[in-house]
């Protein structure tokens, strides 16, 4: 017997995040390495407008196969002083092709990599408060390399 899904969730667009890479990242050992934010990251979207703040911590291990497992925390503070802190795993995986050449200094589009996350959100803000009931999913729309590099994506709400 097959079993077949009665629904498909639906979404909803929350924002679009864009971090800036910074510095050197810290390689623990060949499977592990940490990444953290630069100055200037955002997300904007309908109900948000917010700056990354530092620290933020981005732990990628290498998996079996190429691929690469995220584990990621970051604070956001909106535009009116509210803090939102977001952690979420997540999935990457580039062809050594793209990889190398976003190594390069390259800029590669989601049709180029799969890469997905899943945040969750927690702050004790009422105008917030919503977020703290969102499963959410998120797609890297572009992902640049070298010494201007960033990640963006784009997160929407599970419904």
């Amino acid at each position: 017997m097959t079993q077949q899904a009665t629904t498909l969730p639906g979404c909803e667009y929350l924002f679009t995040l864009h971090s800036p890479t910074g510095g050197l990242p810290q390689a623990i050992d060949a499977s592990l390495t940490i990444y953290q934010a630069g100055p200037g990251g955002w997300a904007r979207g309908p109900r948000l407008e917010a700056q990354i703040l530092a620290p933020t911590g981005d732990w990628l291990r290498a998996m079996p196969g190429g691929s690469l497992r995220v584990d990621a925390r970051m604070t956001l503070q909106a535009s009116d002083g509210a803090l939102i802190h977001a952690s979420y795993g997540g999935v990457i995986g580039i062809a050594p092709e793209n990889f190398a050449r976003m190594g390069g200094g390259g800029t590669l589009t989601a049709q180029e990599m799969y890469f997905f996350t899943t945040p969750c959100f927690q702050t004790a803000h009422p105008e917030y408060a919503w977020l703290n009931r969102v499963q959410a999913v998120g797609r890297a729309v572009e992902l640049k390399g070298g010494p201007e590099g960033y990640v963006r994506y784009e997160v929407f709400a599970l419904r």
